[in-house]
């Protein structure tokens, strides 16, 4: 999603969010304008949370991370990078090569996020034991 593919997307919601790692070694704050929570299914992604994820984004630079020392970054294909807690292993971040933006995934944000799911992405690999009924836009890979 990095690159011209940016310029495509549009950036509201919340002033600012919060969350935290399952066992809270790791605690953020983020600013926006957020992007629109996608659902990515793409096998990677699957692999890592054991089901699809979602996930919002901003501006790297409007994101702390207090306990950033337990936090760790992994490389998971050749274009980005992914953060986790190195106590709980909860996944928090995704940062594409080259970009100024991280996503941030929703399930370790708190709630209420004021924020609401826009699509699926990636869904030519999603897996074979679920249907995607939510009448949401469906791409075979990120638009």
């Amino acid at each position: 999603m990095a690159g011209d593919r940016e310029s495509l997307e549009t950036y509201s919601g919340p002033a600012t969010i919060s969350g935290k790692c399952n066992c809270g070694a790791v605690t953020f704050e983020a600013g926006g304008p957020f992007r629109p929570p996608r659902a990515c299914h793409c096998q990677s992604c699957r692999r890592q949370s054991g089901h699809f994820l979602s996930a919002t984004r901003t501006d790297r630079q409007k994101i702390t991370v207090m306990g950033a020392g337990n936090l760790t970054w992994f490389r998971a294909s050749d274009h980005a990078r992914r953060g986790f807690c190195r106590t709980c292993g909860a996944h928090i971040f995704w940062e594409p090569d080259g970009s100024d933006r991280t996503s941030i995934f929703m399930g370790c944000i708190d709630t209420p996020t004021g924020l609401n799911l826009v699509d699926h992405i990636y869904v030519a690999e999603k897996g074979d034991y679920y249907d995607i009924a939510d009448g949401l836009p469906q791409f075979d890979y990120s638009t």
